[in-house]
């Protein structure tokens, strides 16, 4: 394995993206709606407009609640409840999106973006083999993804914990569940994501086209959103940990198949 181009191919795509101002719109702007504005805002509901909390809007939310947790959930005041449910479970979801969106974001620019720019023929001509190529591309938009998604659960957890630390009187974030969401599910959805990206910005002729392409890959999130808010289900540990495995199961044959995507043959004839 040559790491070495491996490294030069990374590195040459990171500053690229940099380069990017729409990729800099998305690593900053989606953290910061998804995970800090939008929370926040549902956070200091109870402080801002107590009287406009009402848990009936909750009620199907919580009869998937398991027992040990609707039990801990009594405990508290209404507005406490609300503001345990937004900060712990209504976005979680919501934070799927940042891996997911960032990696596909710099996976299309990383391959259609070549296109587009005309520099995928000196990529081609590389020392370096189909597998290298694929690694390269796939670890430059899988590595930023992650970290801008531990940045963004660490900047989620003081956002959430000091805009609701007038209600509950603690630090209430994060639950168990966040956990294996974050170190399991997270690096699993980016995976998939990107590796659905790859497999269409193959096929398009620029990052645009790539990444209207590859907008239905929020559908999974848009599930679990639904899923969680009807009643169907509830994002326990035990729940986020079978969504992890069966993510990184979907991850794993998506990457296999865009393995096939990133080679000479398939590429030198769009150059």
């Amino acid at each position: 394995m040559n790491w070495r181009a491996i490294r030069a191919v990374i590195r040459k795509d990171l500053l690229q993206a940099a380069s990017n101002r729409i990729i800099w719109v998305s690593f900053i702007g989606v953290p910061v709606m998804l995970l800090v504005i939008m929370p926040v805002g549902m956070v200091l509901m109870p402080q801002l407009v107590p009287e406009q909390i009402d848990l009936r809007e909750l009620e199907t939310m919580l009869r998937s609640v398991p027992p040990g947790l609707k039990a801990r959930l009594g405990a508290f005041l209404a507005d406490q409840m609300w503001v345990m449910l937004a900060a712990n479970y209504m976005f979680m979801p919501f934070f799927l999106l940042v891996p997911m969106m960032i990696s596909s974001i710099i996976a299309a620019d990383g391959i259609a973006g070549e296109k587009e720019r005309k520099t995928l023929e000196g990529l081609l001509y590389m020392p370096i083999s189909d597998a290298e190529l694929f690694i390269s591309k796939v670890l430059a938009a899988w590595i930023p993804a992650l970290a801008i998604t531990l940045v963004s659960f660490i900047v989620y957890g003081l956002a959430v914990n000091l805009a609701g630390y007038g209600t509950m009187q603690r630090l209430f974030f994060p639950e168990p569940a966040w956990w294996p969401l974050v170190f399991l599910v997270a690096p699993a959805v980016s995976l998939a994501s990107l590796a659905v990206t790859v497999i269409i910005s193959a096929k398009a002729k620029s990052f645009m086209a790539a990444q209207q392409a590859s907008g239905f890959i929020v559908l999974p999130v848009i599930a679990l959103m639904v899923g969680q808010v009807s009643g169907l289900f509830f994002l326990s540990t035990w729940v986020v940990l079978l969504i992890g495995v069966l993510f990184w199961a979907i991850a794993l044959m998506l990457a296999k198949i865009a393995t096939n995507k990133i080679s000479r043959d398939e590429l030198v004839t769009q150059v």
